[in-house]
């Protein structure tokens, strides 16, 4: 085992391979045409039907080399009931350390040789060590309350963030750019843009302990662009769709997605410059996306998220000891004592009605419920929700609000896997490639064994 290697696994979620290919041959994304001149270039394939084209299932695929089928995780916040051994735990037990910064639906074995930041919409998973605690609750509400106007933080844990940041890498061209981000938005509708803050903020307490601790194998995700790929293909490529964009949208959003992907290029060249001789940088995106058109006759889909999950609960008259966990869009875990208060709730949660139908989506397991509005269409300002037997009413949108804008990418199997090597030969690989392949190829490059539930032959 040559302990001089070391890999980065930049993990750029959802981003599309023609688009990159569009960005580069147009001249906007200097760094990823530099990174795929010098790497062997690859796309993967999700091997899973479209129900199963899920961010948080194929990164437990690229972390564990299982299919869906093999490691079993379907929800996002679900990561903990991986059983078996991700790429970190691995090559802990080999004794090389571990950095691993906001993968999604990570799961890590204790003791680990190294650091763990885990994905803002985690349920279960806790940072590690202790001190990661400021930085994961301070990302973490932003994140899960980015679709409310304003986020509730206290002037604690501001203060306690800024410190923490303060003394783990702060930059002076981070803390320009959210100066000028907060002004902008005094201007001009740019609020949307908030979301490449948080990645120049991982960045920089990436690089703080990725200097640190030099790790032999460090992740690195990022999530901003494939959220402007979700709100805003519409708006990039309006011929694909019946509901066109208005004139202002357009003004403000026509190069929302490319600016996603010119930020993520600045970031790629950062880790160009940080790489050592001896550092491999590997790409993926562990699936992409492509226009949704599939609610266009409905009015595009939206999604409807509670105001207050509490006050959902108290309405579906859940009275049992309980606590909430939102992650992504209108999705919530809900967790109890006891299996029977489980039950019991998620038996009130499916009996809400709105429009002559079914309000919620539940899935109950054991002492928790993971639940959502199932409503993706249009309601009118006046729609009611109800019990099933109408004993109780309310307004639909005083438990209820609806996201900002029309969902108009949704996912695509296909993922970019770019391996820059350090002798930095190119070459093409037309032959798509399994998911499954990633964690055998990292730790063959690592020159650690993997265990037999990796299956897939490491990439040549």
């Amino acid at each position: 085992m040559n302990t001089h290697r070391s890999v980065i696994l930049l993990e750029f979620n959802e981003l599309t391979p023609f688009l990159i290919d569009r960005f580069i041959d147009a001249g906007k994304l200097p760094n990823f045409q530099r990174f795929k001149r010098e790497s062997q270039v690859y796309v993967t394939d999700a091997e899973e039907a479209q129900d199963h084209l899920n961010p948080w299932i194929q990164w437990v695929t690229v972390h564990c080399g299982l299919s869906f089928a093999e490691h079993g995780v379907f929800h996002l916040g679900d990561g903990h009931k991986l059983t078996h051994k991700c790429i970190w735990d691995v090559l802990s037990d080999a004794g090389l350390p571990v950095w691993v910064c906001g993968s999604m639906n990570a799961k890590y074995h204790l003791p680990l040789h190294g650091y763990v930041l885990p994905d803002p919409w985690t349920t279960i998973a806790a940072p590690y060590p202790e001190e990661l605690v400021t930085l994961f609750r301070f990302v973490q509400r932003n994140v899960q309350e980015h679709t409310k106007e304003q986020v509730t933080l206290s002037r604690t844990d501001l203060l306690r963030f800024l410190s923490f940041m303060l003394t783990h890498g702060l930059s002076v061209s981070t803390t320009a750019a959210v100066l000028k981000q907060l002004l902008e938005e005094r201007i001009h509708a740019s609020r949307w843009k908030r979301a490449v803050l948080l990645d120049k903020i991982q960045w920089d307490v990436f690089r703080w302990y990725y200097l640190k601790a030099k790790p032999a194998f460090a992740t690195f995700f990022l999530n901003s662009t494939a959220h402007f790929q979700h709100k805003y293909w519409r708006n990039m490529e309006p011929e694909h769709f019946t509901i066109q964009p208005t004139a202002d949208e357009q003004a403000r959003l026509q190069t929302a997605i490319l600016f996603g992907y010119q930020e993520m290029d600045k970031l790629l060249g950062r880790f160009l410059h940080l790489a050592s001789g001896q550092t491999a940088l590997v790409l993926s995106t562990g699936l992409s996306q492509q226009p949704c058109l599939t609610y266009e006759d409905q009015g595009g889909k939206t999604f409807y998220r509670p105001h207050d999950f509490d006050r959902l609960l108290e309405f579906a008259g859940v009275s049992a000891p309980h606590t909430c966990a939102p992650v992504m869009s209108e999705q919530f875990h809900v967790y109890f004592t006891t299996e029977e208060d489980a039950h019991d709730a998620a038996r009130r949660l499916e009996a809400l009605r709105v429009a002559d139908g079914p309000a919620m989506l539940v899935q109950h397991e054991g002492a928790a419920v993971f639940s959502g509005c199932r409503v993706f269409r249009q309601l009118p300002q006046d729609a009611l929700l109800s019990s099933a037997d109408s004993s109780r009413l309310a307004p639909f949108f005083k438990i209820f609000y609806q996201a900002d804008g029309t969902k108009s990418g949704m996912h695509h199997p296909d993922g970019v896997l770019w391996i820059r090597r350090p002798d930095r030969q190119h070459s093409v690989h037309p032959k798509k490639v399994p998911l499954r392949a990633i964690a055998p190829t990292i730790l063959n490059m690592l020159g650690v064994r993997r265990p037999d539930s990796m299956r897939a032959e490491p990439l040549a």
